[in-house]
């Protein structure tokens, strides 16, 4: 995905009490608390910056996962008043070809609502012109920042993608990001349930008459992805609060927050620099190892934490070809964009690229 310019920022905890919920299933909080050691000594967001070049069972499209309310406004407040929605079999998504054209691209603001939790959610979307606008709407990507971060760091980045035909929506996440009033870290446990219920609340705006995204987004093409923080989010959409609707995950410099993997499979790709001096390298390739489900890894040889987010070099260039084809695959079913992910992800003496993506790498004994 093309990438923020700038450098990290050093972030320090507020002490406060830590709110989980009840859904945020405890054998994750040592996950946690593990995570935020390690992250406490850097924050996880980039600065804004210029982009380079452009990157299971679910609910039935015409049925709302959750209650939804949609107040009137400009930036409309939609309420998600239950949980995970209820998993029903996902239909099978056709080979096809994604679309090559560069849309433009429209940013908005909502307010996303759950137990007294509140998420503004930025989302970027393509406009719906061009021969290759797809008949049933574009696919839904869910983007989590980093610690300390916001949409507007990653917003360079979040452009390139929807320009290549997505729609992402980018929530904030209420304890961790860079505007919130009581930093806390630990709070992680908790994105999961929130960026479910972002999912939730978008798609709501498909069947919402008048939106302007109204018709224009696919149900059943939903994938998710997080940078450092966020990646964890995204791992836990996966395994500790499963939200049954993803197709596809991108995990960047993240790592498990727990919990344990049941069929049917989504494909995740991993990107993580080797030289990773905030979540360790090791870390994601105990992640990758332990996934049963079709998988890749991309590895930035001597990367740190941002660089191949935030530089123009040819590894940055290799994230963005990769991660661009990974989603072009898995949610348009474009053949084409798979057979060309190897190519895109291996730069001699920048990049190393592994691929399980067929299925066939299993996990250690035990490992679910």
């Amino acid at each position: 995905m093309t990438r923020p310019a700038g450098a990290w920022r050093a972030g320090v905890a507020v002490p406060q009490t830590v709110r989980v919920s009840r859904r945020s299933w405890g054998r994750v909080v040592g996950t946690a608390l593990a995570l935020a050691s390690v992250v406490l000594t850097a924050s996880c967001a980039p600065v804004p910056g210029t982009p380079i070049s452009a990157t299971s069972t679910a609910t039935p499209s015409g049925e709302p996962a959750a209650t939804i309310t949609v107040t009137d406004a400009p930036a409309p407040t939609i309420a998600v008043t239950e949980a995970a929605p209820t998993p029903t079999a996902l239909p099978p998504i056709e080979a096809g070809p994604a679309p090559t054209q560069r849309f433009s691209v429209q940013r908005r603001e909502i307010t996303v609502t759950r137990d007294g939790r509140s998420l503004r959610t930025v989302i970027f979307s393509p406009t719906a012109s061009g021969p290759e606008t797809p008949a049933g709407g574009f696919p839904l990507v869910l983007f989590s920042h980093g610690l300390l971060g916001s949409p507007e760091h990653y917003e360079a980045s979040l452009r390139a993608v929807a320009a290549a035909g997505f729609v992402v929506a980018a929530p904030e996440y209420p304890y961790t990001s860079e505007g919130a009033d009581e930093y806390n870290p630990v709070d992680l446990v908790n994105q999961p349930a929130d960026a479910s219920a972002v999912i939730t609340a978008v798609l709501s705006l498909h069947t919402t008459a008048g939106d302007p995204l109204a018709g224009r987004l696919d149900p059943n093409r939903v994938a998710a992805m997080g940078h450092s923080a966020g990646g964890y989010t995204t791992m836990g959409l996966l395994a500790g609060f499963r939200d049954p609707r993803l197709r596809a995950a991108v995990v960047l410099a993240g790592a498990s927050l727990g919990g344990s993997y049941a069929d049917p499979a989504v494909p995740v790709l991993f990107v993580h620099g080797e030289a990773d001096p905030v979540v360790p390298y090791t870390h994601g390739r105990a992640a990758y190892d332990y996934l049963p489900w079709p998988k890749a890894f991309l590895t930035v040889i001597d990367g740190g934490h941002t660089d191949f987010l935030e530089r123009d070099s040819r590894a940055a260039t290799a994230v963005t070809e990769t991660v661009v084809d990974f989603l072009r695959a898995m949610l348009y079913g474009d053949i084409v964009a798979l057979a060309r992910i190897p190519g895109d992800a291996t730069v001699e003496a920048v990049t190393r690229f592994e691929s399980a993506l067929d299925g066939a790498g299993r996990p250690p004994a035990g490992a679910r």
